[in-house]
């Protein structure tokens, strides 16, 4: 299994190798080589070129005609799928600054409530998480470029089989990049491609906003460690551990302030419901699944930690192939509070087995989809605080009795406002109606495309594709009830309700 410990005294040869794949990946295919804002070598993706270039290619945006300074314009946001809610739902429900003059003060109006809003949920090639590990980041971060092309352009789907894209959509102000793993592998391309556009728009991503979120909990001279529970291509990205190592010198940070990562594998895809991960009609194991289980070398479920694990095997939310948990030969997590519980446990016994590790004061939940779990994995925190072996506590001097949740969101949505504000682009006319929500899904016109018997692409099929090959993989169309299930329209009800009432309210 992959674990990431930093400390203040600078970066892992792991982590300096994660950013060399970071800035390298995109290395066929690809047009000219531009240098990040830290001054990391760039390669342009070919998608890049196609958009700016090929006047014939449905990618291409005319961006020389944009009007990005029009403040009647919606702010787009997007995520891999419909987990980025959660950061829009901050932004909705934002309070903090006085809407008549903008001095921070709460007025019991919502802060965003004259502007209007585009969400993208890229559902069809989600999980972002994934892409990393099958060594495929440069298709990755070719689906984060055509996400931004999509919020910039105006085109759509009018439905999943309309045979023509329709125009009409309105192109954005602003772009919120609600998704961790995009942030970390698509931030530095985004600002090149805004930069080398020319638009008078700005791009803003969560890694940044969560780090200085979770110093916030540790005083300027307090030794302390941050956990951090992401997808594992953002934990392999390093994003989170630079931004803190940074953030920490240039706020005065004196005390011995480390990082340790853990890569939630499956815990998203269980959040969306993903069938190789979480599949609430299954009673027994699957040869197809993906999540952690036994004798897997990257995410192995230990057996003599069962105890600790403490996972649920009612109603088939753990699949084993005998009654007797020990005795399984195959064991499968079905659930996504037993997926919380897994990764918990392998953060703490990654810092159990590292001498000298401080308190852990805080994590991040550095996923947009794991704030719909937030008390779950309190329950679980609190458990693991007060478990004991053989009478003695196992965690309890590596944590706090309370450990703090960080959510980006809300710093996110802080930022958002201010360079809104500072830029004089407040929209004077917006309101709910005036949201829009769309989601990717399989382009069945495509005859390349692969999808399986419920309609998605198949596993092998999406990781399967080469950056490169310019193509529509998906139509991107609004939210509907064909796309959006029951389950999740009753997730989004109680835990995003701001966000849920704009999605009913256009259908």
């Amino acid at each position: 299994m992959k674990h990431f410990f930093r400390t203040e005294s600078g970066l892992s040869a792991l982590l300096i190798a994660g950013i060399i794949l970071f800035t390298t990946s995109s290395c066929s295919n690809t047009g000219e080589v531009r240098k990040s804002d830290d001054g990391d070598r760039l390669i342009e993706p070919l998608i890049v070129r196609t958009i700016f270039e090929d006047t014939t290619n449905f990618y291409w945006l005319d961006t020389k005609n944009y009007a990005g300074s029009n403040a009647s314009m919606p702010i787009g946001v997007f995520d891999s799928g419909t987990g980025g809610l959660t950061v829009l739902e901050a932004i909705l429900s934002l309070d903090l600054y006085n809407n008549a003059d903008g001095t921070r003060g709460s007025d019991n109006i919502a802060d965003f409530s004259d502007e209007n809003f585009t969400y993208l949920a890229d559902q069809a090639n989600m999980p972002y998480g994934v892409y990393y590990a099958e060594g495929k980041t440069d298709l990755l971060v070719e689906h984060i470029i055509k996400d931004l092309q999509f919020l910039l352009g105006d085109r759509y789907y009018a439905a999943e089989d309309a045979g023509t894209f329709s125009p009409g959509k309105q192109p954005v102000k602003a772009v919120v990049v609600a998704c961790n793993t995009a942030t970390a592998y698509g931030m530095p391309h985004i600002d090149s491609f805004i930069e080398r556009a020319g638009l008078d728009i700005k791009a803003f991503g969560v890694i940044d906003a969560g780090a200085r979120g979770a110093l916030q909990f540790l005083g300027k001279e307090e030794s302390g460690t941050v956990g951090v529970m992401a997808t594992v291509g953002t934990v392999a990205s390093g994003g989170y551990e630079k931004s803190i190592i940074r953030l920490k010198d240039e706020m005065g940070f004196k005390g011995d302030i480390r990082v340790v990562s853990i890569g939630g594998h499956g815990i998203a895809e269980a959040v969306d419901e993903e069938p190789d991960f979480y599949d609430r009609n299954l009673v027994a194991p699957r040869p197809e699944y993906k999540g952690p289980s036994l004798y897997d070398s990257s995410f192995p479920v230990d057996k003599s930690l069962l105890e600790v694990y403490n996972f649920d095997f009612s109603e088939n939310r753990m699949l084993c192939d005998s009654d007797d948990p020990y005795d399984c030969s195959v064991m499968q997590i079905n659930d996504p509070t037993n997926y919380v519980r897994y990764h918990l446990v392998t953060l703490l016994e990654t810092m159990r087995k590292t001498p000298g590790s401080p308190m852990m004061k805080a994590i991040i939940l550095g996923c947009t989809h794991y704030p719909y779990l937030a008390d779950d994995i309190r329950k679980v925190l609190q458990e693991l605080y007060n478990y004991r072996r053989d009478g003695e506590y196992l965690y309890r001097n590596l944590m706090a009795a309370n450990v703090e949740l960080v959510d980006p969101s809300v710093n996110v949505a802080i930022e958002l406002y201010e360079w809104i504000r500072g830029a004089s682009m407040l929209n004077g006319g917006g309101s709910v109606s005036g949201h829009r929500f769309f989601i990717s899904v399989p382009n069945t016109d495509n005859p390349s495309v692969v999808v399986d018997a419920a309609g998605r692409f198949t596993y092998e099929y999406k990781y399967g594709r080469r950056a490169g090959e310019i193509q529509e993989y998906v139509k991107v169309v609004p939210f509907s009830r064909s796309n959006i299930s029951d389950e999740t329209l009753q997730r989004l009800e109680i835990f995003t309700p701001y966000s849920y009432k704009a999605i009913i309210n256009n259908w």
